[in-house]
């Protein structure tokens, strides 16, 4: 099995799976008790990963949200307490969510392992929240590291995608809109820019290079363990509750 094959075979596990702990009401309950509103829990535990920086720099790494909104949140988020204490709380919140809603059949200890290797040897250049969220540290369960090294990998995808769509040319705002206009108001994207016809082509150009960039991350393990990984993503997938 080659890389760019695996990369394409594992995208849904990569970009959806962890999107479930993001947009579970479970994670914005625990924000709440934490003293956090609406979206700042999310900008902060996602963010504060990068430190007790200025919002532009959360912005440059988030990339595909509106500017004015990221800088709301951080800003306002911010006052509630330590950036690094949000970040922590919010990687919690995905191991739970992994303890929570994986099935009992997978070998997760197995599926750790493997995405382990692959998050650990990944290079993070370009990468600023997949880096930080790297540094954190795993937690001690198997399917608390799934969701952990998952959400990793999906933080380097989105890095690599983010590079893509600024070489395809293309807004953050018009990638939005093109790619998941459902979710253009949650990244504040209310409107749709009016030429949006005009870059869907651009934006398959723009994915298949994610791919292509994405792609290496999995050159650590050999063609057998790569075919492994598949499998058992792809099962813990389908079986996620």
């Amino acid at each position: 099995m080659g890389t760019i094959e695996t990369s394409v075979q594992l995208k849904s596990f990569v970009t959806e799976l962890p999107a479930r702990f993001m947009l579970d009401g479970a994670t914005y309950a625990r924000g709440g008790e934490l003293g956090y509103d609406g979206l700042d829990f999310y900008a902060v535990g996602r963010g504060g990963v990068v430190g007790e920086v200025d919002a532009d720099l959360v912005t440059a790494a988030f990339f595909f949200f509106a500017p004015d909104k990221v800088r709301e949140y951080w800003e306002r988020s911010r006052s509630v307490g330590p950036v690094d204490a949000a970040a922590r709380a919010f990687a919690e919140c995905c191991a739970q969510w992994g303890r929570d809603h994986l099935d009992d059949e997978t070998d997760h200890t197995r599926l750790a392992a493997l995405l382990a290797r692959v998050v650990d040897a990944a290079n993070p250049t370009g990468a600023a929240i997949f880096a930080g969220w790297r540094r954190l540290g795993a937690p001690a369960d198997a399917k608390g590291q799934v969701l952990f090294y998952a959400n990793a990998l999906r933080e380097l995808r989105a890095a690599r995608h983010a590079a893509a769509i600024i070489a395809a040319g293309i807004p953050p705002d018009a990638a939005v809109h093109t790619s998941s206009p459902q979710m253009a108001g949650f990244f504040g994207w209310e409107t749709a820019p009016a030429d949006l016809d005009g870059w869907a082509d651009p934006w398959k150009t723009a994915e298949s290079m994610t791919e292509t960039a994405f792609a290496p991350t999995f050159a650590v393990l050999s063609d057998d363990e790569q075919r492994e990984l598949v499998a058992l993503a792809t099962r813990a997938f389908a079986a996620a509750a």
